[in-house]
């Protein structure tokens, strides 16, 4: 990351310097009413000018209140959509007369003139970590204004070309990384809560635990997701054996397991951009390397919509263990949903990265949010390294659940 922090750092000094030099030119008035503010940003044509308005309408945008939010952009969808009649005239003429140049119009004509707004504003300091923030509250109000669902969705879709996976920086997170940053894995841990500066000690800085972080180059400090990794020397069956705080390390000739207990992502910005499929096979590769003892990729992971499952079916919950087993095997192997897809998001997710479906444990999380959200079961999803593209591609092509031997046998015996 040090490379990348100096790059950014170079970038926003000359930035910074340029802003600066043109704000004691007089190019113009930085308006305080912000609809002048967006004529101004939409029609300069200079690099520089460009980026000191854009600069200034991010800062008015900011203080609005949720009212005043909601009608800017309705003005700016009403003022800089897309211009129907022009596209109309240029398709017509492309009909006739199918040229470069005239689809190179139609191109243009067809994207919204409002998008070219968002690419403008990147180009402030720390721009891209502001638009990652403007579509989180675009997202909370959209509901109240359903014109922001045009917006919500030009943002992802501008996100999913910025933060390409190639573009993405692999850290390892440890005890050592810097304050700042273990502050916000605590703060955006989803799965299992982080309760205390020991409780994170415990997840960090032994040698049998592992935590990695992908980065964007343009967001150094925001982590974009996290996975949490524990080195065994078998397949665990019980979150508490992985995260207590007191407990024996794993020696390095006993490691034969990795096994991936929580994932979470940090950004509602970036909504509806998958970073977790090539998080864990980059993951996965980088201890395989490092660790030629580990045999075997799996996960602990949470069944997170069973119980509302359970209700949805009007089945009893106070159910025998037994009885518990069966309705978790069908609820993970059985769809119920219109796509035919599994029913629990996070089953779909792993299935959908190529794993398989390797073994259901009882009583595995009795914490609270366990409990109400999955009875207290969690699932163990196994990732072969040399057949996940394979199953990856039979996964979408037949909806079916691959499962190990023996949850097949358990199945069986059970006549699911």
């Amino acid at each position: 990351m040090n490379f990348f922090q100096n790059l950014l750092s170079s970038i926003t000094k000359r930035s910074l310097l340029k802003s600066s030099y043109f704000r004691s030119k007089d190019f113009g008035v930085l308006h305080q009413d912000i609809n002048k503010a967006l004529e101004s940003v939409m029609s300069k044509s200079g690099e520089i000018s460009s980026l000191v308005f854009a600069e200034h309408l991010s800062n008015l945008i900011e203080e609005l209140n949720d009212e005043e939010f909601i009608k800017f952009f309705d003005t700016v969808l009403k003022k800089y959509d897309i211009d129907s009649q022009a596209l109309l005239k240029a398709t017509n003429e492309y009909a006739k007369n199918k040229t470069q140049n005239n689809l190179e119009i139609i191109s243009q004509l067809s994207e919204p003139r409002w998008r070219e707004l968002f690419r403008r504003l990147n180009t402030i300091s720390e721009g891209t970590l502001k638009l990652v923030r403007l579509r989180e509250r675009i997202r909370s109000l959209k509901k109240e204004s359903p014109s922001l669902q045009f917006f919500d969705r030009s943002l992802l879709i501008l996100f999913k070309y910025w933060f390409n996976p190639s573009f993405l920086v692999l850290e390892n997170i440890d005890w050592t990384t810097p304050a700042n940053i273990l502050e916000k894995i605590i703060a955006y841990e989803a799965v299992h809560e982080i309760n205390s500066w020991d409780d994170l000690r415990a997840r960090l800085a032994p040698k049998d635990r592992k935590c990695f972080a992908f980065f964007h180059p343009l967001m150094p400090n925001e982590p974009l997701i996290f996975v949490e990794v524990a080195l065994t020397s078998n397949t665990p069956e019980s979150i508490s054996d992985i995260i207590k705080i007191d407990r024996s390390i794993i020696l390095d000739e006993d490691m034969n397991t990795a096994v991936f207990y929580s994932i979470s992502n940090c950004q509602e910005g970036l909504s509806g951009i998958s970073f977790g499929n090539f998080l864990i096979k980059n993951v996965a590769n980088k201890l395989k390397q490092e660790n030629d003892g580990l045999k075997k990729f799996v996960t602990l992971s949470p069944a997170p919509g069973f119980v509302k499952w359970l209700k949805d079916q009007s089945i009893d919950e106070d159910l025998t263990e037994d009885m518990l087993f069966k309705q978790a095997l069908t609820y993970l192997t059985d769809s119920d949903q219109e796509d035919g897809l599994p029913n629990d998001p996070v089953a779909k997710f792993h299935l959908g990265n190529g794993a398989i479906l390797e073994r259901i444990n009882l009583n595995a999380d009795l914490s609270s949010k366990g409990l109400n959200q999955s009875k207290g079961i969690m699932v163990n999803y196994l990732y072969n390294l040399d057949t996940l593209e394979e199953n990856h591609e039979l996964f979408f092509k037949t909806k079916e659940v691959k499962q190990s031997d023996g949850i097949k046998s358990l199945r069986k015996k059970l006549r699911i």
